[in-house]
Protein backbone atom coordinates (compact mmCIF):
# COMPACT_ATOMS: atom_id res chain seq x y z
CA UNK A 1 0.00 0.00 0.00
CA UNK A 2 2.91 2.79 0.72
CA UNK A 3 4.84 1.63 -2.30
CA UNK A 4 1.51 2.19 -4.19
CA UNK A 5 1.53 5.63 -2.98
CA UNK A 6 4.67 6.70 -3.20
CA UNK A 7 4.10 4.97 -7.09
CA UNK A 8 1.36 7.71 -7.91
CA UNK A 9 3.25 10.82 -6.37
CA UNK A 10 6.17 9.71 -8.35
CA UNK A 11 4.62 9.66 -11.66
CA UNK A 12 5.18 12.62 -14.15
CA UNK A 13 2.01 15.09 -13.97
CA UNK A 14 0.23 14.09 -17.08
CA UNK A 15 0.23 10.57 -15.69
CA UNK A 16 -0.93 11.54 -12.74
CA UNK A 17 -3.62 13.90 -14.68
CA UNK A 18 -4.49 10.22 -16.28
CA UNK A 19 -4.89 8.16 -13.07
CA UNK A 20 -6.77 10.90 -11.16
CA UNK A 21 -9.57 10.95 -14.45
CA UNK A 22 -9.63 7.76 -14.69
CA UNK A 23 -10.84 7.44 -11.57
CA UNK A 24 -12.66 10.21 -11.01
CA UNK A 25 -11.15 11.72 -8.04
CA UNK A 26 -9.55 15.05 -7.58
CA UNK A 27 -5.63 15.47 -7.13
CA UNK A 28 -5.64 15.83 -2.93
CA UNK A 29 -6.45 11.80 -3.73
CA UNK A 30 -2.55 11.52 -4.30
CA UNK A 31 -1.96 12.91 -0.92
CA UNK A 32 -4.59 11.38 0.99
CA UNK A 33 -3.22 8.05 0.24
CA UNK A 34 0.00 8.71 0.68
CA UNK A 35 -0.97 10.13 4.19
CA UNK A 36 -2.93 6.68 4.75
CA UNK A 37 0.01 4.56 3.80
CA UNK A 38 2.75 7.05 5.38
CA UNK A 39 1.38 5.89 8.46
CA UNK A 40 2.66 2.23 8.23
CA UNK A 41 6.28 3.78 7.53
CA UNK A 42 7.63 3.18 11.18
CA UNK A 43 6.27 -0.39 11.59
CA UNK A 44 7.14 -1.74 8.11
CA UNK A 45 10.87 -0.32 9.06
CA UNK A 46 10.67 -2.27 12.10
CA UNK A 47 9.90 -5.53 10.24
CA UNK A 48 12.02 -5.27 7.93
CA UNK A 49 9.76 -4.38 5.14
CA UNK A 50 11.07 -1.26 4.53
CA UNK A 51 15.21 -0.15 4.69
CA UNK A 52 15.22 2.55 7.47
CA UNK A 53 16.89 4.96 4.67
CA UNK A 54 13.87 5.12 2.78
CA UNK A 55 12.03 7.43 6.17
CA UNK A 56 13.85 10.71 5.07
CA UNK A 57 12.47 10.71 1.91
CA UNK A 58 9.02 9.77 3.11
CA UNK A 59 9.19 12.58 5.90
CA UNK A 60 9.94 14.76 2.78
CA UNK A 61 6.81 13.75 1.10
CA UNK A 62 4.71 14.24 3.96
CA UNK A 63 6.25 17.44 4.83
CA UNK A 64 5.72 18.74 1.26
CA UNK A 65 2.11 17.83 1.60
CA UNK A 66 1.49 19.04 4.60
CA UNK A 67 3.18 22.74 2.75
CA UNK A 68 1.02 22.12 0.57
CA UNK A 69 -2.40 21.79 2.83
CA UNK A 70 -1.78 25.07 4.46
CA UNK A 71 -0.81 27.26 2.15
CA UNK A 72 -2.62 30.19 1.52
CA UNK A 73 -2.92 31.95 -1.90
CA UNK A 74 -2.66 29.63 -5.35
CA UNK A 75 -4.75 26.58 -4.52
CA UNK A 76 -2.12 23.35 -4.78
CA UNK A 77 -4.83 20.84 -5.12
CA UNK A 78 -5.87 21.58 -8.79
CA UNK A 79 -4.82 19.16 -11.67
CA UNK A 80 -2.74 22.68 -13.09
CA UNK A 81 -0.87 22.48 -10.45
CA UNK A 82 0.67 19.25 -10.75
CA UNK A 83 2.40 20.76 -13.16
CA UNK A 84 2.90 24.31 -12.56
CA UNK A 85 3.80 24.17 -8.49
CA UNK A 86 7.11 23.73 -7.96
CA UNK A 87 5.81 21.58 -4.48
CA UNK A 88 4.79 18.66 -6.20
CA UNK A 89 8.13 18.26 -8.56
CA UNK A 90 10.05 18.36 -4.51
CA UNK A 91 7.40 15.00 -3.42
CA UNK A 92 8.16 13.45 -7.13
CA UNK A 93 11.78 13.94 -6.65
CA UNK A 94 11.62 12.39 -3.21
CA UNK A 95 9.12 9.68 -3.97
CA UNK A 96 11.70 8.50 -6.53
CA UNK A 97 13.95 8.69 -4.05
CA UNK A 98 12.17 6.04 -2.06
CA UNK A 99 11.21 4.11 -4.43
CA UNK A 100 15.16 4.14 -5.44
CA UNK A 101 16.03 2.93 -2.26
CA UNK A 102 13.29 -0.08 -2.23
CA UNK A 103 14.89 -1.01 -5.49
CA UNK A 104 11.50 -0.45 -7.05
CA UNK A 105 11.15 1.43 -11.22
CA UNK A 106 10.16 4.85 -10.95
CA UNK A 107 8.39 4.48 -14.18
CA UNK A 108 6.21 1.18 -13.03
CA UNK A 109 2.68 1.68 -14.07
CA UNK A 110 0.49 3.62 -11.47
CA UNK A 111 -2.17 1.30 -9.38
CA UNK A 112 -5.69 1.04 -9.96
CA UNK A 113 -7.81 1.70 -6.81
CA UNK A 114 -10.79 1.10 -5.45
CA UNK A 115 -13.27 4.03 -4.56
CA UNK A 116 -16.14 3.54 -2.03
CA UNK A 117 -18.32 5.97 -2.80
Amino acid sequence: MLLDSVVVVAAAAPAQSAWLEKHDVPPDEIALAFDDAFRLAGRLVEEGQLGLEALPHLRMIDEVFSEMSQAAGTDPWTREALSADARWERARQSARGVLAVAGERDDAPLPDICIIR
